[in-house]
C-alpha cells in the first residue's frame, strides 16, 4: 500500500497562532507520534535474546512507552517528550501528554508495556486505512476530544507531511488540532534538537491551527 504524501512549496502553511501555556493559562494537550518499532534500534529491544536493561524490565512489565521510544527513536523522541512535558497545561483530571501508537489508540508515556504489546505494535502498520492502527486511535480521541473544555487545544508532534496522523485526528478534533509551525521543512533530528533547545530556553514554538492552514483540503484530494 502507497504512502500518500503533501507536499508544501514556497512558503510555509499561513495563520500561525503563538500560544504560551503557562504565560496565558490557556489549555494545551500533546500528541506524540510513535517511534518506529521496525528500525534497528527497535528490532534489538523485541528480540528474546537481548540482555539490555531496558529488555529485562520490559520482560518483567516495568518499562514505560516513554522510556521504550525514548530508547528506540533517541533525540527526536526525547525532543518531544521532554517539549510536551515543559509545556503541557491540560485541564483537571486530564493527561497532558498522549503517544499515538500502531494498535493501541492513545497511551500515556507512564504506561507500562510489555515485549507482546510492543510487537504488536511492530507488526500493525502506521496507515490511516488500517483498521488495527486506526480504530483505536479514532476511539482514544474522541474521548479524549470529549473531556476537554472547548478552549482547550490539541497540539501534534509530529509528520503532517502524510495523511497518517491528519486525517483521523482532524475528524475529531477538527479547528482545536495545531501543530507547530517551525516543523515545515525540518527533519526528524532538527526537530528534535528544536524541540530540546525550546525545553531548555523555556520558549514554546509557534502552533498553526492544521484546519485554517489548506491540510484538511489537501487532504481531502489525496
Amino acid at each position: 500500500m502507497s504512502e500518500r504524501r503533501i507536499s508544501f512549496q514556497g512558503q510555509a502553511p499561513s495563520h500561525p497562532v503563538s500560544i504560551v501555556p503557562h504565560a496565558d493559562g490557556r489549555q494545551t494537550i500533546f500528541l506524540l507520534s510513535p517511534a518506529n518499532l521496525s528500525g534497528v534500534r527497535g528490532k534489538l529491544l523485541l528480540r528474546d535474546t537481548s540482555k539490555s536493561e531496558l529488555s529485562l524490565r520490559l520482560r518483567s512489565s516495568q518499562a514505560t512507552l516513554g522510556d521504550v521510544f525514548s530508547f528506540v527513536s533517541g533525540l527526536y523522541f526525547r525532543g518531544k517528550l521532554a517539549y510536551a512535558t515543559r509545556f503541557a497545561n491540560p485541564p483537571a483530571g486530564v493527561s497532558g501528554i498522549r503517544i499515538i501508537t500502531a494498535s493501541s489508540g492513545l497511551l500515556s508515556p507512564d504506561h507500562p508495556v510489555t515485549l507482546d504489546r510492543l510487537r504488536d505494535m511492530a507488526n500493525s502498520p502506521v496507515h490511516a486505512d488500517n483498521p488495527q492502527y486506526r480504530d483505536p486511535l479514532v476511539r482514544d480521541t474522541q474521548q479524549l476530544n470529549d473531556s476537554l473544555p472547548p478552549e482547550t487545544v490539541v497540539v501534534l508532534l509530529g509528520s503532517i507531511a502524510t495523511p497518517k496522523y491528519l486525517e483521523p485526528l482532524l475528524e475529531i478534533l477538527g479547528e482545536r488540532l495545531f501543530f507547530p509551525s517551525e516543523f515545515v521543512g525540518r527533519g526528524d533530528m532538527s526537530r528534535g534538537s528544536l524541540l530540546l533547545r525550546c525545553t531548555r530556553e523555556g520558549l514554546p514554538l509557534d502552533y498553526a491551527p492544521v484546519a485554517l492552514t489548506g491540510l484538511s483540503t489537501l487532504l481531502r484530494r489525496k
